[in-house]
């Protein structure tokens, strides 16, 4: 329902800014442009939401979920929401104009949608979208959002190390964060986010920023309440203009002992199988490599305990060995452990290579994994690796005979293949 029909009451959309953490997943998903952000909030125009719900599974936080009822001719207008720090309270409607179904589902926060049922189709789902909207049927069930804006997690730092070359561009750095007694419980391919310190040119406090979490959930050294994320120094824009990335700066920065504000954890689909005998493709990037080393670690440690027996498959891109974080530690794991495949685009004296090129390579094994139920894909990275590692799975099922889209639709039904792209 928009604020251009003819209804005196509406349910308007909007997003909650005390726990958006600003990832952009909901203008990314939303089908006909309802979503935009400035420097301050992200906010729904209630002239064009039609409450279709496609931006709502893929929150990691939730906070697009939030509902009001309003009178159609008083709906909060885009500027309003820019303006705000907090949501504002409900405000009291005539009785006479009150649907009281519409009232008790604003109040749980959710909005009911025509038809809706637990398996909701994707219909009106853009194109883009490449990945499932659910986790494995076996994932461990996840805790999200137990730290916010509100209720703020302070960490220690205890390790900080670059992971790349020193004479390299890309300076990564593998950053752990230890959070002594403070209950943090996460699982492989959930995210946090961390505020960095200072305002920004507005005097606003900064928006925390969302870092994967590159440790198994048992810690990144394993019985310890601590984990780890690979940060990147950004030093330059998109453009190539020279920039200092607010938070990955502060975060390279950083000293042993030294404490950060964290929230989180966020994320309930990227998560890994929990069965002894899935198997698992992961197709990465740079920094997207640190949910594929959490799950690779977690399925070592579980390997050494007899606990694991699936196949792992790796495709890591990165312009040379050099630059491709955690280079020596993946080059030692054992072959017959994981299957690793490298995508080197600026290697000297070498042809470029990308991920989707390696995929192709490997046709006939992806393909055979592909053939198992219980084979998990996860792709994580830059957004513009998306097209190419489609194209190149959509070659690998065609060339065995069957028809992409009906094994596109099957794999994300039964949250197979998963994307977490920036």
């Amino acid at each position: 329902m928009t604020a251009a029909t003819a209804t005196p009451v509406m349910k308007q959309h909007l997003i909650d800014p005390e726990i958006c953490i600003r990832c952009n997943t909901c203008e990314e998903t939303c089908p006909i442009d309802a979503i935009t952000h400035d420097a301050n909030n992200y906010v729904v125009d209630p002239e064009i939401c039609n409450s279709c719900m496609a931006c709502v599974p893929p929150c990691p936080t939730g906070a697009i979920d939030n509902w009001l009822q309003v009178l159609t001719s008083e709906a909060y207008s885009k500027d309003e929401q820019f303006s705000w720090d907090v949501l504002p309270e409900a405000k009291e409607l005539p009785a006479e104009l009150i649907d009281t179904d519409v009232a008790a589902e604003t109040e749980t926060g959710r909005a009911p949608v025509s038809g809706e049922d637990d398996t909701e189709s994707l219909e009106g789902v853009p194109s883009t979208e490449a990945g499932a909207r659910i986790p494995p049927w076996s994932a461990v069930h996840p805790y999200v959002n137990l730290y916010t804006h509100k209720n703020v997690a302070t960490a220690t730092v205890v390790g900080n190390y670059r992971v790349t070359d020193e004479d390299t561009e890309s300076d990564i750095h593998h950053i752990v964060l230890d959070f002594g007694t403070l209950p943090f419980p996460v699982l492989e391919g959930q995210s946090i986010a961390i505020f960095p310190p200072g305002t920004d040119a507005n005097g606003r406090a900064y928006h925390a920023r969302q870092y994967s979490i590159a440790s198994p959930r048992d810690g990144e050294r394993p019985k310890y309440n601590n984990l780890s994320i690979t940060v990147k120094r950004v030093t330059t824009d998109y453009d190539g203009n020279p920039v200092n990335g607010v938070c990955s700066n502060y975060l390279c920065d950083l000293q042993k002992n030294d404490t950060v504000k964290v929230i989180g954890p966020f994320g309930n689909t990227f998560l890994m199988p929990n069965l002894a005998h899935a198997n698992i493709i992961m197709i990465c990037t740079g920094t997207g490599s640190a949910p594929m080393r959490a799950m690779t670690e977690r399925c070592r440690r579980l390997t050494k305990n007899r606990e694991y027996n699936g196949k792992l498959m790796l495709f890591f891109g990165a312009r040379t060995e050099r630059e491709l974080p955690y280079f020596g530690p993946l080059m030692n794991l054992p072959k017959d452990f994981i299957d690793i495949n490298l995508a080197l685009s600026r290697a000297p004296e070498q042809p470029k290579r990308y991920v989707q090129d390696l995929i192709r390579e490997r046709a006939a094994d992806v393909l055979n994994l592909l053939d198992d139920a219980e084979t998990y894909i996860y792709v994580c990275g830059l957004k513009g690796m998306e097209v190419g590692v489609i194209e190149a799975l959509q070659e690998v099922v065609s060339s065995g005979g069957k028809h992409w889209p009906d094994v596109h639709a099957q794999l994300k039904a039964q949250g197979r293949l998963h994307f977490e792209t920036y």
